[in-house]
């Protein structure tokens, strides 16, 4: 199967250097720096994986003309220069891994719903200052036709996946699990940015995890005002929390915390990790999308509206 990758950060080398392990026609579309650091050593996996392999990477988006799939993996604020830039590609399928859900909106602009599959991750890993990759998780490469439904090529490219070692799963249902995962992710990402702390603290504590939850309850109005059936995936347990009172779901994510400190203890949500090297966030895409789902449908959200401000203050100053 042929196999385009937009983006050569974490999960980009991550698909990328799996596929290219495993045999498969696979590029990586890099720029910079990172494109010239694989390009002369290749991909370097460590963590859940061992490996080094050679990889092939191209710096002009031109030189793509056509693929089977085409998987986006840039920031999300990166998002329209970079889709502007693969236009041209011929592609039987074209999906993004990125945070949010405003990724398919922004691919189906592009290259129509015809094209676009949905789809969603849970995959951790992170770029080290030495070019090596950490692999820390995997356990969903979510996949399906979009709104809903399965297809051939929908299986044929969760066959390959999992063939080089990445967790893959289709699912008839695949916009309500990218909504699954979105609603919780929207805590995690505002409390990890505006604390500055690992994930299990800001979890642990009850005043934080009390806003964690607050959040969650108010994306799970903005789901439903959608019309969208939740469910529960690894991690993202989005049906259950949905179901929970104001103190249950606190005294869940307290519970999480301690996982994550028994677990994860350093672990950082992706965010975060971009304030702390002084990048850009993702503010717009994410945060900014739900406060405009939520105004559009009449739904009252205080605390995320107040978490977006100040995270978008925030951001003014890392760009």
């Amino acid at each position: 199967m042929n196999i385009v990758i937009l983006g050569a950060g974490a999960l980009g080398t991550v698909l990328g250097a799996h596929l290219a392990k495993a045999g498969e026609d696979v590029t990586l579309i890099a720029r910079g720096n990172r494109a010239a650091y694989l390009q002369e050593h290749g991909a370097t996996i460590t963590g859940l994986a061992d490996f080094t392999v050679p990889i092939n990477v191209v710096t002009d988006p031109r030189q793509v003309k056509e693929t089977d799939a085409l998987i986006v993996t840039v920031k999300t604020y990166d998002m329209e220069a970079a889709l502007d830039s693969v236009k041209h590609i011929q592609a039987g399928s074209v999906l993004s891994i990125q945070n949010g859900v405003l990724k398919d909106e922004q691919l189906a602009s592009i290259f129509g719903w015809d094209k676009v599959l949905g789809a969603t991750v849970v995959v951790s890993a992170e770029v080290r200052p030495t070019g090596v990759v950490n692999f820390t998780a995997n356990q969903g490469f979510h996949l399906g036709e979009l709104p809903e439904g399965t297809s051939e090529r929908v299986q044929i490219l969760a066959d390959t996946l999992n063939q080089t070692g990445i967790q893959a799963q289709v699912w008839s249902s695949i916009q309500s699990i990218e909504w699954s995962k979105y609603v919780i992710l929207v805590g995690g990402m505002a409390l990890s940015v505006l604390t500055r702390l690992e994930t299990y603290k800001f979890m642990q504590d009850p005043h934080t995890a009390s806003v964690s939850a607050s959040l969650l309850h108010e994306m799970i109005e903005i789901a439903r005002a959608r019309g969208i059936v939740l469910e529960d995936i690894p991690i993202f347990s989005a049906k259950t929390l949905s179901q929970l009172s104001f103190d249950e779901t606190v005294a869940h994510m307290r519970r999480q915390g301690d996982w994550f400190a028994s677990q994860a203890p350093t672990h950082k949500v992706s965010i975060l990790q971009d304030a702390e090297q002084g990048k850009p966030l993702e503010v717009e895409e994410v945060l900014g999308y739900a406060v405009r789902q939520a105004a559009e449908l009449g739904v009252p959200t205080p605390t995320l509206d107040t978490c977006y401000k100040l995270i978008a203050g925030i951001n003014r100053y890392l760009q």
